[in-house]
């Protein structure tokens, strides 16, 4: 049996059948990407699939023995869906699609999925990127997020919609996309330092102190 997370496979509630993730950063995937996901799925008598939250398939039902081959004929990468990390980002079409678009949501979130997917931390890590205040990508309840306006980005920093829920503080505004990508790192590298095992960054920043966490990223 494999172990959750192990070959990007998450063992599923009857404890036989196994889903797997492929990642499609920001949930943007091509029509032939799409079919070959269904193909593969229909081959190997996939259960089920399922849009993910943030916009990814997750392919619920493989035998074991079949995860090595459905990864070698997606030609896809796993996302990271379990384990201590950054997982997958969500972003609105910010202006890139959406009338309503301030900053360039998917542009900035690309960036960080590029940089950080995967990125193992003390805990999980959810980052949500939206191109107007309407936050479409929820950004108020994820460890990092950013929201746009007319003159830059509104960081936000340590929400989660967890058991324990806490809405995210709001950290810095005007943002460039240069300085947007500085203050994440900033804020990752001090949730690596600093975070407990299991822990999310909101609880940190609130057993650290505010001051603390502002003074580690220079403000």
């Amino acid at each position: 049996m494999l172990k959750d997370g192990e070959k990007g496979a998450v063992l599923q509630r009857d404890k036989e059948t196994y889903a797997v993730v492929p990642h499609t950063p920001l949930g943007i995937v091509t029509p032939a990407q799409l079919r070959k996901i269904a193909d593969v799925a229909e081959k190997y008598q996939a259960k089920a699939l399922k849009l993910t939250s943030v916009g990814r398939v997750a392919m619920v039902g493989f035998k074991e023995e079949d995860i090595d081959a459905v990864w070698r004929e997606l030609g896809i990468p796993p996302g990271a869906a379990v384990g201590l990390c950054v997982r997958s980002i969500k972003a609105c079409p910010g202006t890139t699609f959406c009338r309503l678009g301030q900053q360039d949501a998917v542009g900035l979130a690309l960036e960080l999925d590029k940089r950080y997917h995967g990125f193992e931390l003390p805990g999980k890590f959810k980052i949500g990127v939206a191109g107007c205040p309407n936050q479409c990508a929820e950004t108020s309840v994820k460890d990092l997020g950013f929201y746009g306006k007319a003159k830059g980005w509104t960081m936000l920093v340590g929400g989660n919609a967890a058991s324990r829920p806490r809405l995210a503080d709001t950290v810095t505004e005007n943002l460039s996309d240069e300085q947007a990508m500085a203050m994440a790192d900033k804020v990752i590298h001090f949730f690596k330092e600093n975070g407990k095992k299991g822990e999310r960054i909101g609880r940190t920043i609130d057993r650290l102190g505010a001051d603390v966490f502002r003074k580690a990223l220079g403000l």
